[in-house]
């Protein structure tokens, strides 16, 4: 997150709308990704996927302006890290297991995040049923497509990097502001490319591939920056928190209509447990603090 939402009461159609539209946007680059995994498999497609998109933040949100500090660096190179890890750690779960599912146990992290944000003894409730949520998802439980367990361990290890990469984005962002994501995104550019290199090799510059993948950073990472500055700035905290919620709602839809990928009942079960349980923490954990940007 680059940004705190401010703190009005209600929300307006626009905002509402942008930040819609940026986590559809967000979906549709996933399932673009994808599409790109049998040509140059999962870690090709993250370090294009990063690449360009460290390419267009640099772009426009012009870094070079605010140099961090002393102080901030070591947080900044470690909010690096951790977004490289996370990208690296979901496209591979991507690579195993369908889109809305991987997006949902991926949500466990910033759901975990907001849980212990809070000393309610309500949130354990959502807690219990996150857990349920990912126990129907989990490749135990029978079902008539059971899942890959290592994409399962992937995603889960991709939601645990999120939560990382919440805190680490608060501390880096209290002196760079939006231009953190542009630093963070680069650093993780960098540390990308032995990866990428690694397994696609020279198909990285197939004019082919490239056009995909400028499509992939334009829904990933360009879009949904610009649509979330305008919720974040004209929405309140709680709004923002609640609609987030539906991200693995959207992915599973975005992976049937893109992926044609279907999920069992047990499967969508599992989905909207989670969706539920981010709903609860959202409405009843407090309010993030305000950013002193």
């Amino acid at each position: 997150m680059t940004s705190t939402p401010v703190a009005s009461r209600q929300a307006a159609p626009l905002p509402v709308a942008a930040l819609m539209g940026a986590m559809v946007s967000i979906q549709i680059g996933a399932a673009f990704a994808k599409g790109l995994f049998p040509q140059i498999g999962a870690q090709g497609t993250t370090t294009l996927r990063l690449v360009i998109g460290a390419l267009m933040l640099i772009a426009v949100l012009r870094p070079w302006q605010m140099r961090p500090s002393r102080a901030t660096l070591p947080w900044l190179v470690a909010y690096g890290v951790t977004l490289c890890a996370l990208n690296l750690l979901f496209y591979a779960a991507l690579a195993r297991i369908p889109l809305g599912i991987a997006v949902a146990l991926e949500f466990t992290g910033p759901l975990l995040v907001a849980t212990l944000s809070s000393r309610r003894a309500s949130d354990f409730a959502w807690i219990a049923l996150a857990v349920a949520g990912i126990l129907l998802l989990s490749p135990f439980v029978h079902s008539l497509a059971p899942l890959d367990p290592i994409g399962v361990m992937l995603a889960l290890a991709a939601g645990g990097f999120w939560a990382l990469y919440i805190v680490l984005a608060q501390k880096a962002g209290a002196e760079l502001g939006t231009r953190t994501t542009a630093y963070g995104m680069a650093i993780a550019a960098v540390l990308v490319l032995p990866f990428g290199i690694a397994q696609a090799g020279s198909a990285l510059l197939s004019p082919s591939i490239l056009v995909s993948a400028l499509l992939v950073g334009l829904f990933s990472s360009a879009l949904p920056f610009f649509l979330e500055m305008v919720a974040l700035t004209r929405m309140p905290a709680r709004i923002y928190g609640t609609l987030t919620c539906l991200e693995p709602g959207l992915g599973a839809l975005a992976g049937f209509l893109f992926l044609h990928e279907s999920l069992t009942t047990t499967q969508l079960a599992g989905i909207a447990a989670v969706v539920v349980a981010a709903f609860g923490t959202a409405l009843t954990s407090r309010p993030p603090v305000p950013s002193p940007e």
